[in-house]
């Protein structure tokens, strides 16, 4: 990969001489004329001139700055599903599985597969595994915050193509500085805060892969007019290796595929300067000079074959791989999708694209989940957020009316470009294919936002030629700066922990259920129930039907004793969720473990969760029950053979590590059982339920010194658990007790 970099940026170092062949100009008499007419986009852009090695190095320690701080965060939100929980990154697992999966470790073919087709990616998660010798998120984020700054570095050169090609003299030499204006737009790039959900999340290694490769594919596409052989004005195999690179980043995720649509768009834009109106027009009127104009023009017909050829191919393999079922997803992720009414789809679908075109340009208020309620739908032509759709196709509409009609072929050209580079990768995203599973997604707009930023460098460009007070755009340009490094970093630091990435999304979607379930769960996982309690029940509120909510809240009520509530919510969610069988008939199953003392219940409660265990056997819950269910009932043989089965097949959870533990203290296999907790308390060292489990097990053990301590954290991390305090007040006594006699 490096050595394909390499080559396709050393492309671009070359000199034009002042002689320039007659007949279909190449591609260094394109970048020569764009070159010559670039001079005016530059010329009162109000940054210095830097040499491509130093603009390189400024660009990449921003985008290093930027989101640096993320680099000991944790494994947070969907990289537990992604990395933790999915078997394709252990070494027992054959690597050919990974062509069969989609990017959760499901088979293509089940039916709960989100067909989201990502190979490449689970493949450096499984290397990151490897080398790591384990889940330490170290060295995931780092794999993240390096692939960023190499495709902010890779980004200038593409932006000096994009924006106009390079600087030369009046006698055709190249100058050896970067445009302002490819600077300008790089550093844009680099410290947008939108970016932070790719970059701090682990599972954005797609998006940041795919850009890799696309931004790859087109410099290789531009490369293929530079490596042309004699007779020809284009490389064949160049063309075909932008072919290769465009199905290597939809490998890595499914927006990949478009860049092949935008080496198109850009062949006819850019190399064969052809005027897209012109041509429109000349369609509607049946020209017959069309075909002499176009198709055999400079060989675009035949790279536009090579083009969509391939693209189809690789699109028909895909398929085949995946299967012809659609993804499973649920209303609550993408309610607008599940609408009767086609009216009101496309105005939602409209309103997304508003919001998304919001976060770009004032990317303030970011969530790490839009669903559940966070945008209400538009229902009504009444509703004021319709006018977010007026302005949004206002803008657009007017943008592509410039770049239609503008006599200005170098504003036709950047304009054309910069809204190929927004529209066209966010078309997967748009659910005007394909249902999406999500609102809105940050990470899907990665790579729209190259063309955000041309867009913007350009208008920034128009705007300098009107201000004659330099300084004051001087001070405009490094505040936007400044204050989107800061916001990256704020951001980054958020997404460091679940606890604070899931409370820093109360403000900005209060509305959205998954945001108090995840904040309860957090502090219920913390061992702060009475805290847990009312986000669950907001949560429940907010969605009457959210199941996984109402078994969280029900499961910690019940350990409370608040029974009746319990069993109400617990029946209920298995009203809505028959299918739940993984979850709610297991807690059912322990209300009536507590509210009955009749042996076949509790038969019924097990053969609920082995039978749980069976369809799932991954479901740490289900196990977890078992485990509880007969250590309170006095089967402590039977609640240690199943832990340890539990734990073999699962290995990394600390839940069934705690049970295990609290079950082989009750044994009095102290040393054992004392391993166990300190493996939980590293795996979750706030849960304060572990920390005074562990420190029952040191005042049976006779360690009380060690019983002290670990009491002592679990009240700091949770000063209203009544049972530990008990426990601390009778050490303290016996403490006591001991000093007076002499014995400590």
């Amino acid at each position: 990969m490096l050595c394909a970099v390499q080559s396709a940026l050393s492309g671009f170092e070359m000199k034009i001489s002042n002689q320039h062949n007659v007949g279909t100009p190449n591609f260094e008499q394109v970048l020569y004329s764009m070159a010559q007419a670039e001079g005016n986009l530059d010329h009162d852009i109000p940054l210095l001139f830097l040499p491509p090695y130093w603009a390189k190095t400024v660009v990449g320690l921003l985008s290093i700055i930027c989101f640096g701080n993320s680099y000991d965060g944790d494994f947070v939100f969907d990289d537990s599903e992604a990395i933790i929980n999915n078997k394709d990154l252990r070494a027992e697992t054959p690597l050919g599985d990974l062509w069969h999966h989609d990017f959760w470790g499901s088979k293509l073919s089940s039916n709960t597969s989100h067909k989201s087709y990502r190979p490449l990616t689970v493949l450096t998660f499984r290397i990151n595994y490897l080398l790591a010798g384990g889940f330490h998120p170290f060295g995931f984020h780092i794999i993240n915050i390096i692939l960023h700054c190499v495709i902010s570095v890779l980004i200038v050169d593409v932006f000096s193509i994009l924006l106009g090609g390079l600087q030369y003299t009046n006698k055709g030499r190249r100058l050896n500085f970067v445009p302002k204006s490819s600077l300008l737009a790089a550093l844009l790039f680099a410290v947008h805060p939108v970016h932070t959900e790719c970059i701090a999340g682990i599972v954005g290694r797609a998006d940041l892969l795919c850009a890799l490769f696309f931004l790859l594919s087109f410099l290789v596409y531009c490369k293929a007019f530079k490596e042309s052989k004699e007779g020809s004005n284009f490389s064949t195999t160049w063309v075909l290796l932008s072919v290769l690179l465009g199905a290597t980043a939809m490998l890595c995720k499914e927006q990949g595929i478009t860049i092949l649509g935008l080496n198109a768009l850009f062949d006819a834009v850019v190399i064969n300067k052809l005027n897209i109106l012109e041509i429109l027009l000349k369609i509607l009127r049946k020209d017959k000079s069309l075909e002499s104009l176009v198709i055999f023009r400079n060989g675009l017909l035949f790279r536009m074959t090579l083009l969509l050829s391939g693209g189809a191919t690789v699109l028909y393999v895909r398929w085949r791989i995946m299967g012809t079922g659609p993804p499973a997803f649920t209303e609550v992720d993408n309610p607008a999708s599940f609408d009767d009414s086609p009216l009101i789809r496309a105005i939602n679908y409209n309103y997304y694209y508003s919001l998304n075109a919001w976060l770009l340009l004032c990317p303030w208020w970011l969530c790490f989940d839009w669903s559940m309620g966070c945008v209400p739908l538009i229902k009504s032509v009444s509703d004021w957020r319709i006018i977010a759709l007026g302005v949004l196709w206002f803008c657009l509409i007017a943008l592509m009316c410039q770049a239609l009609c503008s006599e200005d072929s170098q504003k036709r050209r950047i304009l054309t470009l910069g809204l190929g580079f927004l529209i066209i990768p966010f078309l997967p995203a748009s659910n005007l294919f394909f249902r999406v599973g999500f609102v809105i997604a940050e990470r899907v707009t990665y790579l729209p936002s190259i063309g955000y930023c041309m867009l913007i460098t350009y208008g920034f460009s128009l705007l300098s030629k009107q201000v004659k007070k330099k300084k004051l755009l001087v001070a405009a340009l490094l505040g936007l700066l400044v204050i989107n490094v800061w916001r990256c970093v704020i951001r980054s630091n958020q997404w460091r922990s679940e606890e604070q990435l899931f409370r820093s999304a109360l403000s900005v979607c209060p509305l959205n259920a998954k945001v108090h379930y995840n904040v309860g769960k957090n502090l219920a996982d913390r061992g702060n129930q009475t805290a847990a309690i009312n986000y669950y029940r907001e949560a429940v509120r907010l969605n009457p039907k959210y199941v996984h909510a109402m078994n969280n809240l029900g499961n910690i009520l019940k350990e409370r004793n608040e029974l009746q509530e319990a069993e109400e919510l617990l029946l209920l969610a298995v009203q809505i969720q028959n299918a739940f069988c993984g979850s709610t008939s297991e807690f059912v199953g322990i209300l009536f473990l507590q509210k009955y003392a009749d042996l076949n219940r509790h038969i019924d409660a097990l053969n609920a969760w082995r039978n749980a265990t069976v369809l799932k056997p991954q479901h740490s819950l289900a196990w977890n029950n078992m485990i509880i269910l007969l250590d309170n009932t006095g089967n402590l043989a039977q609640a240690e053979a199943v832990g340890r089965e539990a734990l073999e097949l699962i290995p990394n959870d600390h839940a069934l590590m705690f049970s295990l533990a609290n079950v082989l203290g009750k044994s009095q296999k102290y040393k054992e059982s004392e391993a166990l907790f300190h493996k939980a308390i590293k795996a979750n060292p706030t849960a304060a339920s572990y920390h005074g489990n562990l420190a029952v097990l040191y005042h049976r053990w006779g360690n009380l010194d060690l019983a002290k301590k670990h009491y002592e954290v679990s009240l700091k991390l949770d000063p209203t658990a009544a049972g530990t305090r008990e426990n601390y007040s009778l050490l303290k006594r016996k403490l006591d007790q001991l000093q007076k006699r002499g014995d400590v």
